[in-house]
C-alpha cells in the first residue's frame, strides 16, 4: 500500500468512526428518557388496563383509524426484550473497552 492509499484507506476508518460516534451520543443522550418511557409501557403492558384494551380491539371496540401497535401480542414484549439485550451490550462493552486503570 502506497502513502497516498495509507491515507486515504485511515482517512476513511476515522470517517467512519466519527460518524458512529457522533450517532451512538445522540442516541445515548436520548437514553435515560427513553428508559423513562419503557418503564411506563412495561406497566402498562402488565396491567389489566393493557388486557382491557386488547380485549376491546379484538372486539373491534376500537376504531380502525386508531393506531393499536401497542395492543399486539408481542409489540411490547419485544421491544422490552431487545432494550434489555442492549443494556447487556452496553455493559459488555464497557467491561471490553473501557479505560483500564494506569
Amino acid at each position: 500500500m502506497n502513502k497516498i492509499e495509507r491515507i486515504s484507506y485511515h482517512e476513511s476508518l476515522m470517517n467512519q468512526a466519527e460518524k458512529a460516534i457522533h450517532q451512538l451520543d445522540e442516541a445515548l443522550e436520548q437514553f435515560p428518557e427513553i428508559q423513562k418511557r419503557l418503564n411506563i409501557l412495561d406497566g402498562y403492558y402488565t396491567s389489566t388496563e393493557w388486557m382491557e384494551d386488547f380485549e376491546a380491539s379484538e372486539r373491534g371496540e376500537i376504531p380502525e383509524d386508531v393506531p393499536c401497535g401497542v395492543l399486539s401480542e408481542d409489540g411490547i414484549y419485544n421491544l422490552l426484550e431487545k432494550n434489555r439485550e442492549l443494556i447487556d451490550l452496553m455493559k459488555e462493552i464497557s467491561e471490553k473497552f473501557g479505560r483500564k486503570e494506569a
